[in-house]
């Protein structure tokens, strides 16, 4: 699978906005050195840093990771996946389709014990439907809060305000699909 220069993309899109390093670190609430590590590839951001970018940015996060090859592979083979966040950050995401240049966007997603996938719920402009491999989980829906254990699977549907939490002692597994990728 061919490496997505995520840092390239990161200041091709700050370049043509004409933005400064300060600025656009200044708008993504980040340092101009961690912008710098991010443009040279010295730090891999994390998932709400790259938000943070594309907000600043005003561009789809799916575009930092969009190719331009012609006629590059549309498998994704087993160990192969393109990892969003990291353990550190808690929740690790694998991008489980060889990118998000499609009209879908195909998702592992582990949540760690005792823990949330972010300290807001938020909202997709799309409709996301997942499905709970292995685990239990919560998922908080608007005003609503839902079980889901092994084998479940949930409709989120477009603009609902949503997020998981898992408050068992063991790791859970979801694998999701978004239309259109939100990434």
């Amino acid at each position: 699978m061919e490496e997505i220069n995520i840092g390239a993309k990161v200041q091709e899109y700050r370049q043509m906005r004409q933005y400064s390093l300060r600025e656009l670190a200044a708008r993504a609430q980040m340092t101009p050195s961690m912008l710098s590590q991010i443009e040279n590839n010295g730090t891999n951001p994390s998932i709400n840093t790259l938000k943070n970018l594309a907000a600043a940015l005003e561009v789809p996060m799916f575009k930092f990771f969009q190719t331009d090859q012609i006629g590059e592979s549309l498998i994704v083979r087993k160990g192969n996946y393109m990892q969003l966040g990291s353990a550190k950050d808690g929740v690790i995401y694998e991008l489980l389709t060889p990118d998000l240049s499609g009209s879908i966007e195909f998702c592992r997603m582990e949540i760690p014990p005792e823990s949330v996938t972010a300290a807001a719920k938020k909202a997709h402009t799309g409709e996301e439907v997942a499905y709970v491999v292995s685990g239990s989980v919560l998922i908080h829906m608007n005003e609503d809060t839902f079980t889901l254990d092994e084998g479940d699977s949930v409709r989120i549907p477009a603009g609902t305000n949503h997020l998981w939490e898992n408050r068992e002692q063991t790791s859970a597994q979801v694998i999701f699909a978004i239309t259109p990728p939100s990434f």
